[in-house]
This record gives structure tokens, C-alpha cells and sequence, in this order.
């Protein structure tokens, strides 16, 4: 192969830098306060609408989850580093533990394994894709994540109840965490991106492209 082919596919393939910047440790955690906030009144609203939904038919109530799932898709989509995902979904679930929820210690896990799904989404895209469908995928991940932690967790835990309840449980969850995790956290981050706020980021620097 000659250098000129190599210097063509260099240019064609940039490397990127990983490795997490100051200014990287400092956005996750302001994401993470912020999104910890929304979980916060998310457990107001959400927790109604779960609790209706759920009597009108057990396990549609996994419908109104997605917004819990947010705080890995927004990390990710906006940090595009290896552990952002995780990262903002669990400083969110330790700030919505902090300020008072019923589930306590267990806001932390669940935050745990809901991170991880949405991380592994964007570990299979090597941290190169950043559009919509990933987003989807993403929270589709946390949904996973979720379902599958729930059905173990507490002092009812989902693989006691039936299989019908875990299947629409689960059919809920995906579609909520498609919609309202995937397709809302990266509208958010397309807002916040066109407001400059992002600058120093890659959804920053494509939102100035598109202006």
C-alpha cells in the first residue's frame, strides 16, 4: 500500500480522542443534576400515570417509565465518551434518591443497570453514531435493562407475576423507552445544542453546520 493511499484513508477514518476532557467530567455532572430534577418531578407525574395505566390493564403501566430512562441517552448523545451514558443516568438516580423518592437505594441500582444498557447501545456504535435511530436503540437498551432488573428487585419482584403481566411489561417499556427516552432526549439535545450551550461538543459543533 503507498503512503498516498494511507494519507487518503486517514483522512477518510479521523481518529478520535476517548478519553474524558475536564470539561467532560463537569457537563455529566451538571447533566446529571439536571436530569436527576426532571426524575424528581417524573416521579410525580409519571408515577400517576404509571399507577393508571396499570389498572386499566397490569404491566401497561411500563408506558410512562421512558422519562427514567432519559439520563443515559442525553449522557451519550452529548459527551460521546465510553461510560457518559452511565455515568449521567447515575448521578440522575442519586440526586432523585438525595431530594426523596419511595424506592430509596434502589433508585441508585436501577440507575445502574438502566445506564448500562443505554452504554452498551453506544459501545456497539464504537461512539460514532449519534442520530435519532441510536437514541431509539439507546433507550430501547435502558428499557432492557430495566425490565430485566425489576424482575428480580424487591419485595415483589416482576418474575413472581405473571407471564402475560412481564410480556406487556416489557412490550411498554421498549416503546416508552424508544419514544420517551430515545426520541425526547435527543430532541432535548438538539434544543440545548442550538442555544450555543454545547459548543465544545460534538452535537454543538453539528448543530452550527446546519445553521
Amino acid at each position: 500500500m503507498s503512503a498516498s493511499t494511507s494519507v487518503s484513508k486517514d483522512k477518510t477514518v479521523p481518529s478520535r480522542n476517548l478519553r474524558w476532557r475536564v470539561v467532560d467530567i463537569v457537563v455529566a455532572a451538571v447533566l446529571g443534576v439536571a436530569v436527576g430534577l426532571l426524575f424528581w418531578a417524573w416521579n410525580i407525574i409519571g408515577g400517576a400515570w404509571f399507577g393508571a395505566a396499570d389498572a386499566l390493564t397490569p404491566g401497561l403501566g411500563g408506558i410512562a417509565v421512558g422519562i427514567w430512562l432519559i439520563g443515559g441517552v442525553i449522557g451519550g448523545l452529548v459527551i460521546r465518551k465510553p461510560g457518559a451514558a452511565l455515568v449521567v443516568e447515575v448521578v440522575a438516580a442519586i440526586i432523585s434518591m438525595l431530594i426523596g423518592n419511595v424506592w430509596g437505594i434502589g433508585t441508585v441500582f436501577s440507575g445502574i443497570v438502566q445506564g448500562i444498557g443505554a452504554e452498551v447501545v453506544f459501545a456497539l456504535f464504537a461512539y460514532r453514531r449519534f442520530g435519532i435511530g441510536v437514541a431509539m436503540l439507546s433507550g430501547i437498551g435502558a428499557a432492557l435493562g430495566a425490565w430485566v432488573w425489576e424482575l428480580f428487585y424487591g419485595s415483589s419482584p416482576n418474575i413472581l407475576k405473571s407471564v402475560e403481566f412481564n410480556m406487556i411489561y416489557l412490550g411498554t417499556l421498549v416503546v416508552s423507552g424508544a419514544i420517551l427516552a430515545g426520541v425526547v432526549g435527543w430532541l432535548l439535545v438538539r434544543a440545548l445544542a442550538s442555544t450555543g450551550a454545547l459548543s465544545r461538543f460534538g452535537a454543538g459543533r453539528e448543530a452550527r453546520r446546519e445553521v
